[in-house]
């Protein structure tokens, strides 16, 4: 991978900065002030136990500070980060669904309607999460090879 391949435009560059700032709030808030709202978001098929969901949403949060700091800093592992937050996103879906399914209020999506909007809205993020980081031409790049 060379410097051509992940060098990001001025408009990535803003982007990516703003879906770190997003991640830095999101995990400062799994870890304080939208804790609670956060364990209703874990599928039940993944754990009942409360306290094994608190400890899900504060691991979770520490993720989304670390995704949110690398986003923000880039450097030479914005590729990288932009990949495994894209996975991360992937993998957290589950509790979108999990909201939507089972009808819980949080966030202020208190409708099915805004439960199956804020659904779309995971693939967005995950775009952009490789886009900004210049993954997405990086992916491309090594599949064509």
């Amino acid at each position: 991978m060379n410097n051509t391949q992940t060098k990001t435009t001025l408009i990535q560059n803003i982007f990516r900065i703003l879906l770190g700032a997003f991640m830095l709030y999101a995990g400062i808030g799994h870890l304080t002030f939208l804790r609670t709202e956060f364990q209703s978001q874990v599928p039940t098929w993944i754990a009942t136990n409360t306290t094994f969901m608190d400890f899900i949403v504060l691991a979770s949060g520490v993720l989304e500070i670390t995704f949110g700091a690398l986003m923000v800093l880039g450097g030479k592992l914005k590729v990288k980060t932009g990949i495994a937050l894209a996975m991360f996103y992937v993998l957290i879906f589950p509790g979108n669904i999990n909201q939507y399914v089972n009808q819980i209020d949080a966030f202020g999506l208190n409708t099915d309607t805004k439960r199956l909007i804020r659904l779309f809205f995971q693939p967005v993020l995950v775009l952009w999460a490789l886009w900004s980081t210049q993954a997405l031409s990086f992916l491309r790049t090594k599949f064509k090879k």
